[in-house]
C-alpha cells in the first residue's frame, strides 16, 4: 500500500514542531512532567535551575501546545498537554536506547 505524500506546509510545521524538542532543558522538563502535574517551583528544584529560566522554557513549551497549565492562587501547575507528547518523548527515547543496544 502506497503512503500518502505529506503536504509541504505540513512538513514545514512538523519541522518547526520538532524544534521544541531540540533543547535539553525542555526535554528534561517534559521528562519530569511525565510523572504528572508539577508546580514551577517543583520543576525548578528538580532541574536545579532558577524559576525565571524554567518559566521561560515553560512559556516556549506552552506556546508549542506541548503543555497546559492551571493556576491555584499565585502558583501555576504545568502538565503535558495530552498523550501525544508522552508518546513522542517515549518513542524518541526508545529509538536512542535501541541504537545504544540497551
Amino acid at each position: 500500500m502506497k503512503k500518502k505524500k505529506a503536504d509541504l506546509k505540513d512538513l514545514f510545521e512538523l519541522s518547526e514542531f520538532f524544534k521544541f524538542f531540540g533543547d535539553s532543558t525542555r526535554i528534561r522538563i517534559i521528562e519530569f512532567l511525565r510523572q504528572g502535574e508539577q508546580s514551577v517551583l517543583a520543576i525548578a528544584n528538580y532541574l536545579e535551575m532558577g524559576q525565571s529560566a524554567i518559566s521561560h522554557q515553560l512559556r516556549i513549551l506552552r506556546m508549542a501546545n506541548l503543555l497546559t497549565f492551571r493556576r491555584e492562587g499565585k502558583t501555576i501547575y504545568y502538565r503535558l498537554d495530552d498523550e501525544h507528547v508522552e508518546k513522542i518523548f517515549q518513542l524518541g527515547l526508545e529509538h536512542i536506547l535501541h541504537k545504544r543496544g540497551k
